[in-house]
């Protein structure tokens, strides 16, 4: 995958917003890693701020509806890993200062 796409397919990502905690999954640190293969099949591998979270289901339609629209995707994967575990460390600049979080 070329550096624009990835790109614009984390820009549409960063549309996707934590319900709990109102910062988009990008910023966050939720989003591990994006493939996506020369047949269009795109796994999406991101992580939750904790395990049993119960809008991990929001979440991920959040982030099928997000990508739906960009053509070079035919089928999309979203897959949850738990390792690395999540931390706030993860966060962007922008994520600790939008919730008080000392960088």
């Amino acid at each position: 995958m070329d550096a624009d796409l990835k790109e614009n397919i984390m820009g549409a990502l960063e549309n996707v917003i934590d319900p709990e905690l109102g910062i988009d999954i990008v910023n966050l640190g939720l989003i591990y890693d994006v493939e996506l293969d020369d047949e269009g099949f795109c796994t999406v591998s991101m992580t939750l701020t904790a395990m049993g979270c119960p809008l991990s289901a929001h979440i991920e339609r959040d982030v099928q509806f997000a990508l739906a629209d960009i053509p070079e995707i035919k089928e999309l994967k979203v897959d949850i890993v738990w390792s690395p575990p999540w931390s706030k460390d993860n966060m962007s600049r922008y994520a600790k200062i939008a919730l008080g979080i000392p960088d």
